[in-house]
């Protein structure tokens, strides 16, 4: 099997946008958007995960049996993650006798 070589220039660039990303995050956070402030958090977070898994975790140059795992395993800790909250937002929220 072969590998990709993948220049330092890639990796260098990255590395810059996610230290953007991560400044672009601590900018929002003292801005008052509202409801928004949550989202933009998040978006920014799967965007700089995004980049990690692809070029850090060479997700974009390996076999498709690799993007399929990575992809299969967010597919479990998402059914995992909606099991959870549905326990926890259907529970009653009534005073212990103790």
């Amino acid at each position: 099997m072969s590998n990709r070589v993948v220049p330092v220039s890639t990796y260098v660039a990255v590395f810059i946008a996610l230290l953007i990303l991560t400044g672009t995050t601590c900018w929002i956070s003292f801005l008052n958007l509202g409801r928004l402030n949550a989202l933009v958090a998040v978006t920014i977070a799967v965007v700089k995960a995004t980049m990690v898994a692809l070029f850090f975790m060479h997700l974009r140059y390996s076999i498709r049996l690799a993007p399929f795992v990575a992809a299969a395993s967010l597919f479990w800790l998402s059914i995992m993650l909606v099991l959870t909250l549905s326990d926890y937002l259907t529970r009653s929220w009534v005073g212990s006798p103790f």
